[in-house]
């Protein structure tokens, strides 16, 4: 697992336009705060595995596969786009499972959301207790802060919002609250 995600793959990935073609790639930075006595944090990225694995498959095999009974899970993700049926389905069933799982996911743009099969995954997520919503520009730059590898010599190189990242971020904010009404 790299610690960070090449800005090339941040820019095109993450951009939140409304038709996503060349974008099939997720791409998912994760903040994971254990609670216990003492509190730690995890922090990384994951891509989708070469068609094994979506990353956020990969998320609950390989960087969160158990929860301890004593102990409280804060997730925040941080996703190009929202997920699959599939990857829905696996997140409403961890939450199910693990009443000790917070998760939060602060998407780039939402994937198929015309789908009736989408939608309702969507709302399963929502009602499981999955908090969902669209990243504002503010989330896209704490990103590019926290997760994206800086060049050298371009030290604390300043976030360059994309021109439509305002409008983009209200349509899919406005779409998504139809969604899961």
């Amino acid at each position: 697992y790299r610690e960070r995600l090449p800005a090339f793959f941040f820019k095109f990935q993450f951009r939140n336009v409304e038709y996503s073609s060349g974008r099939n790639k997720t791409f998912l930075c994760y903040i994971i705060e254990i609670q216990s006595k003492e509190s730690k944090i995890l922090r990384g990225y994951l891509e989708d595995e070469h068609a094994a694995a979506h990353a956020e498959d990969a998320f609950f095999n390989n960087i969160l596969p158990t929860c301890e009974s004593g102990l409280r899970y804060s997730v925040t993700w941080y996703v190009s786009s929202s997920p699959c049926v599939a990857c829905a389905d696996r997140i409403t069933k961890a939450l199910q499972k693990n009443k000790n799982l917070h998760l939060s996911i602060l998407v780039g743009r939402l994937f198929m959301w015309e789908e009736p099969e989408i939608q309702a995954a969507l709302k399963k997520m929502k009602a499981a207790g999955c908090k969902m919503r669209i990243m504002k520009p503010q989330d896209f730059e704490y990103v590019w802060k926290n997760f994206v590898e800086q060049e050298e010599g371009e030290e604390g190189k300043a976030f360059e919002p994309w021109e439509d990242i305002q409008e983009n971020f209200q349509f899919y904010e406005e779409k998504l609250a139809e969604l899961l009404q």
